[in-house]
C-alpha cells in the first residue's frame, strides 16, 4: 500500500481532533484540504440502516442540486424524429437509433448517461449487459417522452443516487471551488431525498454513518443526528 504525503497526513491529524462534525464544519474542512492542481469533486457517502439484500428496502432517487454538480455529463440519447431533434437541441452529446446500438455493442463507451425515448427501448434492451447500471430506466428518469427536458436536467445538475449492495449511497454534490454555502445546500437536498426514500419496512437507526471527502483528500465524518437536524431546517 502506498504512503500518503505529509500534507495528507497533516490533514488527517486535524480531522481526528475535530471528531464527528456538523455538515457546515465538515464541508468547510473538505474545501480547505482540497489542494490538488485540478478542481476536486466533493463526494458524500451515507451508510444506511437497511437490509441491502431485500428488494423492498432498495433506496434510490433523483434530485436536482440547487447549485448543480459542477460537471456536465456526456449524454447519449436514443431517439428518432422530433425526439431526436429535441435531445440534440437540449445538448445531448450523441443522438442516434439502431446504428448507435450497434456502436455500443462494438465496445464504444465514451459517455456517462444514457437516455431513451420510449419507442426506442425495444432496440436498447439488447444493451442490458453492456450498459449495466447506465441502462435507461423509467424509475431513474432516463426514459420518457420529453427527452429535451430530461437532457436539460441532466446537463444542469440532476443527480441519481442508488444504494449499493453494502447499503451505502454515494453521490457527488459539487466541486471544491464551490462556496461552503453552495455545498451545504446541495448536501441538504441530497440528504433530505435519501431520508424521504426510507423504506417503510426499515427498522432502527436509518442514517448510520455519513462522510464527505474531495477527490484527493481524506474523508470527514459527519454526526448523523446533526446532519438530519440540519437537513430538516432547510425544508
Amino acid at each position: 500500500m502506498g504512503k500518503h504525503g505529509k500534507r495528507y497526513e497533516a490533514a488527517v491529524a486535524t480531522i481526528e481532533r475535530i471528531g464527528l462534525a456538523s455538515p457546515e464544519q465538515a464541508l468547510q474542512r473538505v474545501k480547505e484540504m482540497a489542494s490538488a492542481k485540478f478542481d476536486e469533486t466533493v463526494d458524500v457517502a451515507i451508510r444506511l440502516g437497511v437490509d441491502a439484500k431485500s428488494g423492498e428496502q432498495m433506496v434510490r432517487g433523483i434530485i436536482s442540486l440547487p447549485h448543480g454538480s459542477g460537471k456536465s455529463p456526456r449524454v447519449v440519447a436514443f431517439a428518432r424524429g422530433e425526439a431526436a431533434t429535441a435531445a440534440e437541441e437540449a445538448g445531448a452529446d450523441v443522438v442516434g437509433g439502431e446504428e448507435l446500438v450497434a456502436k455500443i455493442e462494438g465496445g464504444w463507451k465514451d459517455f456517462d448517461v444514457v437516455v431513451a425515448a420510449r419507442d426506442m427501448m425495444r432496440a436498447v434492451g439488447r444493451l442490458g449487459k453492456r450498459l449495466g447500471p447506465r441502462m435507461p430506466n423509467p424509475k431513474a428518469g432516463t426514459v420518457g417522452d420529453d427527452l429535451g427536458k430530461i437532457v436539460r436536467e441532466l446537463k444542469s445538475g440532476r443527480v441519481q443516487f442508488r444504494m449499493d449492495r453494502a447499503g451505502n449511497v454515494h453521490a457527488a454534490i459539487g466541486k471544491a471551488s464551490f462556496s461552503a454555502q453552495q455545498l451545504t445546500e446541495n448536501f441538504a437536498v441530497l440528504l433530505l431525498s435519501v431520508m424521504r426514500a426510507r423504506p417503510a419496512s426499515a427498522k432502527g437507526q436509518y442514517l448510520r454513518r455519513i462522510s464527505v471527502s474531495s477527490t484527493m483528500g481524506p474523508s470527514v465524518e459527519i454526526d448523523p443526528a446533526k446532519a438530519q437536524a440540519f437537513a430538516e431546517t432547510m425544508t
